[in-house]
């Protein structure tokens, strides 16, 4: 018996749910081809994986590293802390297709940056994937601003019926094209004057391919509820399945709530496919004259195009020093970012912890400050959350971030560890395994991280990226469905 690599003596967890167990663990090509005692079998290279978990690749479901996977194709930040497979195109924001010649919106262009060309097709975006691969495999969702920058010219208004049909036009041929889903956000500017009607247009047209509806609802503060409510009526009216992005209770006002809006979310799941996902942090991040600074105790700039030294800073320090408000000091700094403490400690946990809800770092690339999500999400889970306070085992830990988004996005073969699926695998100490990244130094890899793989090939060993790229643009090859812990 022969494989390129086997690992063995590590306590493997396989994604399921189901508790560990020893056994070594053998990959051929890209594939699994062997699990349990497998001392009689020849390898290429055999690393020791005692003392140490091995699990399926973690697979980020929402990012926005559309542009990352291309001009930073070595992925540090997801690597480092065991990701292996990335979904981007959230929040409404896409970088495909984009068929306009106008400026574009600040956020997507944010996301795209100017390193790039515009792709004019989802398949251009994803050839030049396949073409110039990434460390990690990575999967998108098509954005509905991006679809309404394309067609709208004036983007504070509903879309015209035209303006709608070439938006679903558009929509149904990226989804030919490999795109897994639709994305909405009508939080932003660009998408905000879309009614109801509109999102459920297009959400039909994803449901007719059996693709998945994921927002980034209208409000995450007080108006959650009714985000909530409308975003139930778009499941219902198109028959889609939905997917409540980044769920949280933001502003002091809204501390406690998430009693509330889980207990809807269970209440529409007894009769509707619907599931959600969540970062381990009482911090968002977003663009800074998202009127999230006047719900937040705190404000850090993470990035500033005309102050890149204020990166890092809190707004109040920098308003002081200016002599002026808050809102005053957000004007003067925009274009930038920022990180808002806008939730409850409780609210998180409790999100967490309930039965759909998946891990996510909702991390944007780039800048000198970002939040530490980018680098430190999912080991933040690991440790702090499971092994730590306990919140949930560590196989229901491994679930959330594998086998969970794996089903939920239809990516047949990753997300477990199986014979016969494909080698996306973390190899990690849980008893070491904890965030780097803080909000003080917050580009610093993760702890407790020994090696990853992508595709049977290491992105990831002895603290550092190994410079192959051996991820996939990845498309719906199985039917999404809602798995619960």
């Amino acid at each position: 018996m022969q494989a390129d690599l086997i690992i063995h003596g590590a306590a493997l967890i396989d994604g399921t749910g189901a508790p560990r167990f020893d056994a070594d663990l053998a990959v051929t090509g890209d594939r699994i081809t062997a699990i349990g005692p497998l001392s009689h079998w020849q390898a290429a290279e055999r690393i020791d994986g005692r003392g140490l978990v091995l699990a399926p690749g973690f697979i980020d479901p929402h990012v926005h590293h559309d542009a990352a996977v291309l001009t930073e194709p070595d992925m540090p930040f997801m690597v480092s802390q065991g990701v292996t497979t990335v979904i981007n195109g959230n929040c409404g924001f896409s970088i495909a297709p984009v068929t306009t010649e106008g400026a574009l919106p600040l956020q997507l262009g944010m996301i795209i940056g100017d390193a790039l060309p515009r792709f004019p097709s989802y398949g251009a975006y994803h050839d030049r994937l396949a073409a110039r691969p990434p460390a990690v495999n990575a999967a998108c969702l098509v954005g509905h601003s991006t679809l309404r920058a394309n067609a709208m010219a004036d983007l504070d208004r509903p879309a015209t019926a035209g303006e709608l049909d070439a938006m679903c036009r558009q929509l149904d041929s990226a989804l030919r094209e490999g795109a897994i889903g639709l994305s909405t956000g009508p939080f932003y500017a660009p998408s905000r004057a879309a009614p109801t009607a509109e999102l459920a247009a297009l959400a039909e047209v994803a449901a007719s391919h059996g693709s998945i509806y994921v927002t980034h609802m209208r409000d995450e503060g007080d108006r959650v509820i009714a985000a909530l409510d409308e975003t139930f009526a778009v499941g219902r009216d198109a028959c889609c399945d939905v997917h409540v992005s980044h769920h949280k209770c933001a502003g002091l006002a809204n501390h406690g709530l998430s009693v509330t809006t889980l207990a809807m979310i269970e209440e529409f799941a007894r009769d509707h496919p619907v599931g959600l996902d969540t970062t381990p942090w009482v911090a968002s991040s977003t663009v800074l004259n998202s009127g999230r600074h006047r719900q937040a105790t705190r404000v850090i700039v993470a990035e500033s195009a005309p102050f890149p030294d204020m990166a890092g800073r809190d707004l109040a320090d920098i308003a002081a020093e200016w002599g002026c408000d808050l809102d005053a000091a957000v004007d003067r700094l925009m274009p930038a970012t920022g990180i808002f403490f806008i939730m409850d400690e409780t609210d998180v946990q409790r999100i967490l912890a309930y039965r759909q809800t998946m891990i996510c770092s909702d991390g944007i690339a780039g800048g000198s400050h970002p939040h530490p999500r980018v680098w430190g999400t999912f080991p933040r889970v690991l440790g702090r959350y499971a092994r730590d306070l306990g919140l949930f085992t560590l196989e229901e830990a491994v679930q959330r971030m594998t086998s969970m988004p794996a089903d939920r996005f239809g990516l047949g073969g990753r997300g477990r560890l199986a014979v016969g699926g494909f080698a996306d695998l973390v190899l990690f100490d849980p008893a070491e395994i904890r965030e780097g990244a803080t909000f003080d130094t917050p580009i610093r890899p993760a702890r407790g991280i020994a090696r990853v793989y992508v595709n049977g090939r290491p992105v990831w060993s002895d603290g550092q990226p190994t410079g192959q790229r051996p991820g996939r643009p990845l498309t719906r090859t199985a039917p999404g469905r809602v798995v619960s812990v």
